[in-house]
């Protein structure tokens, strides 16, 4: 059955007038507050946090604030249609999940939650590179339901082409390559608390459960690390490292030493700032799979995706999380829109709080936007039905937007109903 923004409207003022508030706040400032009181503080300002003095990540905000909607009246908009085609696909909103790694910092389900929630949505799940559940046990719940794969570029090219063969046999239809991490970005929130996620084993299932990345643990590090010095928090830290780690026998996991090893290989090639655009030439020989750039801003970086024979782009500052003083990515679409000349489509992230927010991008010539830190939020509160509430809501604002502007389907949509203050 479609999903109806008003029937989800109604059905939140019926549960009120029974006594029953949503859980899941309706606008992102409660959202995240009441996501915040949940989650421990490593946790909030790693979810939370952006580079610097967070200037993107606010600048990200300003932006889609300064574009204004400008409604147009007396168009028939009583039957509304939101669906999309993207790559081929039908999909019911022009709304994705973008990938988002270290789930099970905010809930123990992690990105299996949202696995299901994306089943019970329809909407395209992209599998975070760093994600805590392996992307196998993800596929295994969706079914035929649409998902992608995050790619970084690892300094190992096995490891790429195996992430990649992996990512076609669960049924991934297309490869989102990020761009703008080759090193992370200086994010003060978790440098004044000291905390990086990685070295607790966590967020790193796709590389623990790779046959590749298990080879290249017999191999000697290519860093050579200080012994830390001992104490409870070491220990506790160990400890808890080998219980990610697959496997039954804790003991065993421990004194293996194999755990530690894959903390310290993951730290060591996950990313290569060595990069070129000459390295997508091996990508586009290794799959018939779409491939996607995220982290795409300037608009000479999308002419050069269309030469290199990219299929699509989304225009990111990951969530302002990597360059402080980025510009924001609401402000850097129409450039690359103008750029790209409609010869693929363009997506958007980094931002996205709510439906009226979907409606400027499309307006400013995106195909789709991914949303990040809501439906993160909406799983600290309540776990897969946390997820599936955000979403809605953000379908239910977007579709009413869409209509009291005057469109009644997504087609309708343009620059006309916008304006830049």
């Amino acid at each position: 059955m479609a999903f109806s923004a008003i029937d989800w409207q109604k059905k939140i003022y019926l549960n009120g007038f029974a006594g029953k508030r949503p859980v899941v706040p309706t606008d992102f400032e409660s959202l995240e507050h009441s996501a915040r009181v949940r989650l421990s503080q490593q946790a909030y300002a790693y979810v939370s946090g952006g580079a610097g003095e967070q200037s993107t990540l606010r600048s990200n905000r300003v932006g889609f604030e300064n574009i204004k909607i400008v409604p147009k009246m007396l168009r028939d908009v009583e039957i509304r249609n939101t669906t999309i085609n993207l790559f081929g696909r039908s999909v019911p909103s022009p709304i994705l999940f973008a990938p988002i790694g270290v789930l099970e910092l905010v809930h123990p389900d992690g990105d299996l939650a949202v696995a299901k929630a994306a089943v019970n949505l329809d909407v395209p799940f992209i599998f975070s590179n760093q994600a805590s559940v392996a992307m196998e046990h993800c596929a295994k719940v969706m079914g035929d339901k649409p998902r992608w794969f995050q790619l970084y570029w690892s300094k190992s090219r096995a490891l790429i082409s195996n992430f990649i063969h992996r990512a076609e046999a669960c049924g991934c239809e297309t490869i989102v390559v990020t761009l703008d991490t080759t090193m992370l970005g200086w994010r003060p929130m978790d440098l004044n608390l000291g905390y990086l996620p990685f070295l607790e084993g966590k967020g790193i299932a796709q590389y623990t459960s790779d046959s590749v990345f298990q080879t290249m643990l017999d191999e000697p590090d290519a860093t050579q690390y200080a012994k830390l010095p001992l104490s409870v928090e070491a220990i506790r830290g160990a400890i808890g490292m080998a219980r990610r780690y697959p496997g039954n026998n804790l003991v065993a996991k421990i004194t293996s030493g194999r755990p530690l090893r894959a903390v310290r290989k993951f730290i060591d090639i996950y990313s290569n700032p060595a990069t070129t655009w000459d390295d997508l030439q091996f990508l586009r020989g290794l799959t018939k799979l779409n491939i996607i750039l995220k982290g795409i801003l300037h608009p000479d970086d999308a002419v050069k995706a269309i030469q290199f024979g990219m299929d699509g782009i989304i225009v990111s500052n990951h969530g302002g999380r990597q360059v402080d003083g980025a510009i924001a990515t609401i402000q850097a679409l129409p450039a690359v829109i103008e750029a790209v000349r409609n010869q693929i489509p363009v997506l958007l992230d980094s931002g996205v709080r709510t439906g009226a927010d979907v409606f400027k991008a499309l307006a400013l010539g995106a195909k789709a936007v991914c949303v990040g830190r809501p439906y993160v939020y909406g799983l600290a509160i309540a776990g897969q039905q946390g997820v599936e509430d955000v979403i809605h809501h953000m379908m239910t604002q977007f579709e009413l937007t869409m209509a009291l502007a005057g469109c009644s389907q997504i087609s309708e949509i343009n620059s006309t109903f916008v304006r830049t203050t």
